[in-house]
């Protein structure tokens, strides 16, 4: 699936905006704080309903104004999807699917799948294991619809038990309650580890060809899924944190603390490793990211490249240019130099300049 165009209505500094793409490679440029970020998250948002920067849709929507649209054309194989999207302050964020609305947000993700590399995350082996965390379930939500389904209600639960934990200081009489959350915690918890152990499987798979290869086969890269309990054991371990849990007034036990681990030449380099193999394994995750799609459905994802080149020295910036381009890639940077230097093939070009775009 390629994004055909993109509509915008008083979506962040963008008043009105019409965008058609090429389905190749397409580039966006200009100084920083011009725009060029919101017309990826604006693309991030059809796919997966959120921003890729954890903002509030009443965040999203330009100053001054109540609400906001997107709208999105996407192409495959001569069939036309259509995606809109209505932001309003306050309220449910409205999808609609080819002009009908849809019950749950849940129902778009898949549609279009797409894989979003910024220069944050080129800091997440060595930052905190929420992001990895994230990483993960990001990216399974787009292809597993039952894991979707099983993490929103895992969460809803986490939420519920935790609420509890803490009204129990002044209502010691639902102690007993704990025990029905817990079940419940253990039954959809349980099926995320099992997805999750899939997952990283395949990815170390994907990842240890790639980083070969991106290492000049200096280096051998591991990733291991660090589980935070046993499917088998995940009800007994929350029934034996209760107390541990009710004075912390939170949940201590379950997928919420898991962590993956990369280990480079047996050495955990999220701890031990240099600067540059964190990076080099942040852009093998990536790229691995981009196969395991390809695998899983059978089609490329839409690349998204919010300035991540700048933050590449040339070895890096090539092997990234280098395999991308049989996708469709959106790329955001400040200059042209990286591409003509590399004589990499543009396909078009977009001039981005205070909230409104030139091609």
């Amino acid at each position: 699936m390629i994004i055909k165009s993109l509509e915008l209505q008083n979506f962040r500094n963008y008043n009105t905006l019409q965008l058609e793409f090429d389905s190749r490679t397409n580039i966006f440029y200009g100084d920083n704080a011009q725009g060029k970020t919101n017309i990826l998250e604006a693309i991030f948002m059809m796919a997966t309903t959120k921003s890729h920067k954890g903002s509030k849709d009443q965040d999203i929507i330009r100053f001054g104004c109540e609400e906001a649209h997107i709208r999105s054309y996407l192409f495959k194989e001569e069939i036309t999807r259509q995606i809109d999207m209505h932001l309003r302050k306050g309220k449910t964020k409205g999808i609609a699917i080819d002009s009908q609305r849809i019950k749950k947000a849940a129902e778009l993700m898949g549609l279009l799948n797409v894989v979003f590399f910024s220069p944050e995350d080129l800091s997440i082996i060595k930052n905190g294991p929420a992001e990895r965390r994230r990483f993960i379930d990001m990216e399974l939500c787009q292809l597993d619809s039952f894991y979707l389904y099983n993490l929103n209600h895992y969460n809803k639960i986490i939420n519920q038990r935790n609420k509890l934990l803490k009204d129990l200081y002044l209502k010691p009489g639902l102690r007993e309650t704990l025990s029905i959350w817990d079940s419940q915690l253990a039954s959809f918890g349980g099926k995320l580890i099992e997805r999750r152990e899939i997952f990283i499987a395949q990815l170390s798979e994907i990842i240890s060809e790639l980083h070969a290869k991106l290492s000049g086969g200096k280096e051998k890269i591991t990733v291991i899924y660090e589980k935070n309990t046993e499917i088998d054991d995940l009800e007994e371990k929350l029934r034996r944190n209760q107390e541990r849990d009710i004075i912390l007034k939170q949940t201590t036990a379950g997928p919420h603390r898991d962590d993956i681990r990369f280990m480079v030449n047996d050495v955990d380099i999220r701890k031990f490793g240099s600067q540059g193999q964190q990076r080099t394994a942040a852009l093998s995750l990536k790229l691995s990211e981009i196969e395991l799609v390809k695998k899983s459905i059978k089609d490329a994802p839409v690349l998204l490249l919010d300035d991540v080149l700048s933050e590449l020295d040339s070895n890096r910036q090539n092997y990234l240019l280098n395999s991308i381009g049989d996708i469709q890639t959106i790329i955001t940077c400040t200059g042209l130099d990286e591409f003509v230097k590399n004589r990499f093939e543009i396909n078009k070009v977009f001039r981005v300049v205070n909230g409104t775009i030139d091609n």
